[in-house]
């Protein structure tokens, strides 16, 4: 179970991310439709989308979170996207890692000026701290990972 806010009354919900994915949840206290928590896969990456990510952004708190902007056609998000696997296993709790595929996602694409990809956008207390924009090697990110984290 996870615990989704209702944006219209901000009562706190327990929802189950095991349910069938046809059934959308609803406050107990307002009925409203409420976005499904962010789920991880097998390697601990976050999927992201217009509805979750401000629940996500919210949830992570201090914690720096990686948002990797990326797209099915894109040829250089695939190549990224071992790498970005590989990051979500071993995060260990030290940051999060998570994808925003931008042709399912537009809003939060558009609100976060994403006009290239693969871009990387890295948030700290919600915030939008640091973006990298193109295809990176594996040590360059962990290493901009460490330094923002490191920042207080």
């Amino acid at each position: 179970m996870t615990i989704v806010t209702c944006p219209r009354c901000g009562a706190k919900n327990r929802v189950d991310e095991h349910r069938p994915a046809q059934l959308q949840p609803k406050c107990g206290r307002c009925g409203m439709p409420l976005a499904k928590a962010p789920s991880a896969d097998a390697g601990g990456v976050l999927h992201l989308d217009d509805q979750n990510f401000p629940e996500a952004l919210r949830n992570a708190g201090n914690t720096l979170m990686l948002v990797d902007c990326w797209a099915d056609w894109c040829g250089p998000c695939r190549m990224l996207a071992p790498t970005i696997d590989e990051l979500g296993k071993t995060a260990g709790g030290r940051w999060i890692i998570a994808k925003l595929n931008v042709d399912q996602s537009p809003h939060i694409a558009s609100q976060y000026q994403v006009e290239s990809i693969p871009t990387m956008l890295l948030f700290k207390n919600g915030q939008l701290v640091d973006r990298m924009i193109g295809l990176y090697a594996k040590p360059a990110i962990e290493s901009r990972l460490a330094q923002l984290a490191a920042d207080g």
